[in-house]
Parts: C-alpha cells; sequence; structure tokens
C-alpha cells in the first residue's frame, strides 16, 4: 500500500510506532520498478539505504526533523558514495564527502533514495536533453517535465520521495514544480550551500527544493538553508523585513496585460487570472508593473556574458570532450566563446542598470506574481524545436538569480487535458519566509516554520497605535517615513480606557489600562510593522505623558504600543464609550 510521503504524515506514524523507515524505503524501491519515466541515473541498493536506516536506530524521531524522511538528489549534488555525473556518464566522479546541504538533511533524519535525471550540466528548462532519455512528466508521459532538476522534480510527484533537492540558475527549481504540481522553492542566492554541487553559473547558482506542500517546503528549508564557510557565495540569513505573506493587506505587481505572454494556451491565461483573484480574495491589491527591464534582464542570462561561466564552470572536460555533451548543450556552452572579458564587464554594466530601474518597482509592490511558465510543450514537439520552446519556457524565470530575488513555485490549477499550471510569487532577497507565508495562505496548507527560525529572520517590531498615528492622520509619517506596513486593524483585549489629552494639534488619546476590577473596554488600534532599526528613534520621538509599554491585543497576542501614564488622565476627557480615537473625531466634527 502506497504511504503518504508527506513530511507530516511520515512524522505522525514514526512517532505513533506505526511505521518503519525501512518499510517506507522498502515500498519506494518495489514501485520505481524500471523507472518509466527516466527519474533516476543512480539509485542507492537495499543495502546502501539501510546503513542510513541502522544510524537512526538510537536517535529519538522527536529531536529529529526530517527524521525517516526520503528523498530525492539531483544528479550535479554529491552524496557521498554515489557517482555525480551531471547528466554526462563521461563526467562522473565518486565524491567522498556529502555536499554541504545534503550532509545537513542526513543529519536531520532524511534518507536519500537516490540521484535523479536532469538537463545535462544543468542547461535547460525542459528535461529532454539527457542521455538517459527525456524525463516524463508525472501526469501525462507525452509531455516533458521540465528542468533542468526533471528528475527531481517527478520522482516527488510519483511519490518515490517526499521531498527532492534541485538546482536553480535560470528557472530549474520553478518550472518542473509548475509542470508536476509541486512547491519549488528558489531561496535566496547563498542561503543553501552550494559546496559540493557541480556548478553551471557559479555566481547565480542555488539549490532548490521540491515538495508536497509549503509545509514540507518550510521545514526542509528551515534545516537545508545556513552559512557556509567553504562556499565563497554563501552569506548568511537577514530579516526578512515586512510580513506581507501574514499582512491582512499586501500588495502584488502582475505585468502589463501585454507583457503577459502564454504562448496560445488560453487555459493557462485563465488559470492565471484566477490565481490573480484568490490573491485579492486574501486581502491582495494588483499593482500594475511594467515588465520589459526585468525581460531586459533576463535576456542577459543566455545572450550574454553569463553564457561564459556555464563553460569555465566545465572547460577542461569540455575542451577535451565536447563530442560527448548533448548537441544542444554543446551548441550553447560553445557559444560562450565569442564573449571577451571587455563584453563581460559591459553585460555587468547593463545588469546594474538593470536592478537600478527594477528596484523601483519595490516601492509600490510587496511581491510579484507571474505565471511559472506560460505553457508546456509535448517530448516531441520540444526535440523538434529545442533552443526557442526552452527560451519560452523561461521568459518569467530567468531574469531572478541576476536580479537577486527569491521565489516560490506554487500549484495553480489544472487544464482540461490534465496537466497542471503554476504560478510564482517573488520579492527580493531574504524575503522567502513571506513568501512561504503568502503560498501558505493562497493553498492552505497549514505552514508552520519553526519558532526560533522565525525570530532570526523577522528583523520587525510590531506597535500598536491608537490616535495621531492612525492611517491617515496627522503623525502617520512618523510611521510610514521609516517603513512601516500595516499589518491589521483591531481592538486591545477589553480592559481599557481611552482618554482625551489636553493640548495640540494634533490632537493626542492617552491609552490606559485598568486597574482593580474597575470597569474597561475594547480600543480600536492599527497594528504597524516597522524595522527594529528604526524603533529607537521611534520612540525617542514621543513626548510624555505618553510612551511605549506592552498591548494585550482582543486575539490575546502582545505587542508593543502607546500607553499613557496614570497621573496624564486626571485632567483628561474619559472616552472609552467612542471605541475609538476616529470615532471619537467623528464626533466632534
Amino acid at each position: 500500500m502506497k504511504n503518504d510521503l508527506s513530511i507530516n504524515a511520515l512524522r505522525k506514524r514514526y512517532l505513533a510506532g506505526e511505521l518503519h523507515p525501512l518499510a517506507v524505503m522498502q515500498d519506494i524501491l518495489a514501485r520505481i520498478g524500471d523507472d518509466p519515466h527516466h527519474v533516476w541515473i543512480h539509485r542507492l541498493s537495499l543495502a546502501e539505504i539501510s546503513d542510513y536506516v541502522s544510524a537512526l536506530q538510537n536517535k529519538d524521531p522527536v529531536t529529529l526533523p526530517l527524521y525517516g524522511i526520503p528523498f530525492a538528489i539531483k544528479d550535479n549534488i554529491d552524496l557521498a558514495g554515489a557517482p555525480t555525473t551531471a547528466g554526462c556518464p563521461e563526467f562522473a566522479y565518486q565524491p567522498q564527502r556529502h555536499a554541504t546541504v545534503v550532509q545537513r538533511l542526513i543529519e536531520a533524519g532524511a534518507i536519500p533514495v537516490g540521484k535523479t535525471n536532469l538537463d545535462q550540466f544543468a542547461t535547460g528548462l525542459n528535461g529532454t536533453r539527457s542521455p538517459h532519455g527525456a524525463c516524463r512528466n508525472a501526469y501525462d508521459a507525452d509531455y516533458i517535465s521540465g528542468g533542468s532538476s526533471s528528475g527531481s522534480a517527478v520522482a516527488v510527484a510519483l511519490g518515490l520521495a517526499s521531498f527532492s533537492l534541485g538546482t536553480d540558475t535560470a528557472g530549474s527549481g520553478r518550472v518542473p514544480a509548475a509542470f508536476n504540481n509541486l512547491v519549488g522553492v528558489k531561496a535566496t542566492r547563498g542561503w543553501l550551500s552550494t559546496c559540493g554541487v557541480v556548478p553551471a553559473c557559479r555566481s547565480l547558482d542555488c539549490v532548490s527544493i521540491f515538495a508536497l506542500n509549503t509545509a514540507d517546503a518550510g521545514s526542509v528549508l528551515s534545516v537545508a538553508a545556513g552559512y557556509d564557510e567553504q562556499d565563497a557565495y554563501s552569506r548568511p540569513m537577514l530579516p526578512h523585513g515586512f510580513d506581507f505573506g501574514r499582512a491582512e493587506t499586501f500588495r502584488f505587481g502582475v505585468p502589463r496585460a501585454e507583457q503577459l505572454q502564454f504562448f496560445g494556451n488560453q487555459q493557462a491565461a485563465t488559470l492565471f487570472q484566477r490565481s490573480c483573484d484568490a490573491l485579492r480574495a486574501i486581502g491582495g491589491t494588483a499593482v500594475e508593473v511594467d515588465f520589459a527591464p526585468f525581460l531586459n534582464a533576463a535576456r542577459l542570462l543566455y545572450e550574454g556574458p553569463w553564457v561564459a561561466e556555464r563553460y569555465v564552470a566545465i572547460r577542461e572536460f569540455f575542451d577535451a570532450n565536447a563530442e560527448h555533451v548533448n548537441p544542444v548543450v554543446r551548441e550553447i556552452i560553445a557559444g560562450a566563446k565569442k564573449f571577451s572579458a571587455a563584453d563581460a564587464f559591459s553585460g555587468m554594466y547593463q545588469l546594474e542598470a538593470l536592478r537600478k530601474e527594477t528596484a523601483s518597482v519595490w516601492n509600490r509592490i510587496d511581491c510579484l506574481v507571474t505565471p511559472t511558465a506560460g505553457t508546456i510543450y509535448r517530448i516531441d514537439e520540444m526535440q523538434a524545436d529545442p533552443i526557442r520552446l526552452n527560451a519560452n519556457l523561461g521568459y518569467y524565470t530567468n531574469f531572478m538569480n541576476l536580479l537577486d530575488y527569491a521565489a516560490v513555485a506554487v500549484p495553480a490549477g489544472f487544464q482540461d487535458n490534465g496537466l497542471p499550471f503554476g504560478i510564482t510569487l517573488a520579492a527580493p532577497a531574504h524575503q522567502d519566509i513571506p513568501l512561504l507565508h503568502l503560498a501558505d495562505r493562497l493553498f492552505h496548507d497549514a505552514n508552520d516554520l519553526p519558532a526560533e527560525k522565525e525570530k532570526l529572520l523577522t528583523g520587525r517590531i510590531r506597535v500598536a497605535v491608537c490616535g495621531a498615528h492612525l492611517e491617515g492622520l496627522p503623525l502617520n509619517h512618523q510611521l510610514t517615513s521609516r517603513g512601516a506596513h500595516l499589518v491589521t486593524c483591531t481592538s486591545s483585549s477589553a480592559d481599557y480606557k481611552l482618554y482625551a489629552l489636553p493640548g495640540g494639534p494634533p490632537y493626542r488619546p492617552g491609552m490606559v489600562r485598568v486597574e482593580n476590577g474597575e470597569a474597561g473596554g475594547a480600543i480600536e488600534v492599527e497594528v504597524w510593522e516597522m524595522p527594529a532599526r528604526e524603533f529607537g528613534s521611534f520612540v525617542a520621538g514621543i513626548p510624555a505623558p505618553l510612551g511605549i509599554g506592552t498591548i494585550t491585543l482582543a486575539s490575546g497576542e502582545q505587542v508593543q504600543g502607546f500607553v499613557c501614564e496614570q497621573y496624564a488622565a486626571k485632567d483628561a476627557a474619559d472616552i472609552s464609550r467612542f471605541g475609538g480615537w476616529r470615532a471619537y473625531l467623528r464626533q466632534l466634527s
């Protein structure tokens, strides 16, 4: 009987003693069979897998977040004792140690199943450029699976792994997710170490995660991410800022109507519009953005000097063994030789100008929403026109790593032919957690990242305001000028009084918590979130008798907020009966 391989489902059964990891792995190996979808390049034997299972024997499942969880590894990522081929048998080598990210997952209790098929040297978005055969879509074997992380995505979609690792330079961690109805996480560049990964474009490469839902993706990300001294491109995980993914209101950018491309696929266009409607339904406001500078950046990846990085990555092997390289991949990599050092600098200048041009968009939006791919193709169509159709698949993905964005690809419904469609949520670097939160709300996966990881990543302080700092009132600029965002409109717990303080303009209220059983009430407040680095200067500007203290909200949550010293209430009018400052101002007018 096929097991539910979602991480939460497996953990519950392990903790209850209903299931053993070895039984899960035996079931997976039996179902792989002769691999008709061309998912695997190297599968671990039951004896090899048993060694990983045995290593868990004296471990407490409670202490290991991925205890007994099976995962697949793209075959350009090292697994000690298994060959790494990057989809080219003649390139193969035998690593003596795991890639850093693989090591972290195994230490958390995860069990590798094997190494998966890919577009050779991670060059492609379609999954057909492999000597091991075109990796077939999990929903219709006549269609492409997406690439280059093709086998990694299909392994999860077919129930042969709970999650998998891919890589993403041009979209390889997102397009296969869309085509196989998965969540695909392309984390901020440098969050997941690339030590032990065969590079494609080393300055842009990311290790990516495929998962069945956002909860699983978040669990894997929390284990896999972290700074690695051995990786020159690793960088610390910085605070993400405003958590638009959990805010009641947020703004999402969409390309102008004439810039959306579905390559003749009207059903994909309809599904994308439905996704935008779903975002509106949970509090989003759509903002049309000019997609042209993003597209201009995308062209640099294959039409500019960055393709030379693909040549540098395998230069020695390529120069000596070009005949062993897939013809399409060979054509792309050989094209790198036409670029000079001067071209490289010219490309960097162009990219920097485009970064400046696109940066202004983020003053108006919290995240960007696009189709992950505008359409999908049959395998025979792709093989007949491999360069042009592959370029179509990268229309919405190729700019992301060049512009240093984080992205989450999420399922967005099915076409009439049964093939999945997906959208991608993107934002500037280090906003991975808000993106996962938004994906969770959109698809109801109940994702909860570990609390300790959340605290490290927020870098924000929530402040409840009840008077002149409310949105649209005279002192609101003291919040917005510090990068604060409105999180929610709510009320305090029912044990406060509100007073109109003398003086002004601006006129100010004082919110006082009642004592000794005195009757109080709930007061309307807005909760704003600001960068922690701005909080000190904000507090310094608050005049007595007001100050910042702890406010309890109606939900029971405690946040920082405006409070008033008790002595000031003696000379102030009690306006608690109005329930809030706005209602009081309306009475005055």
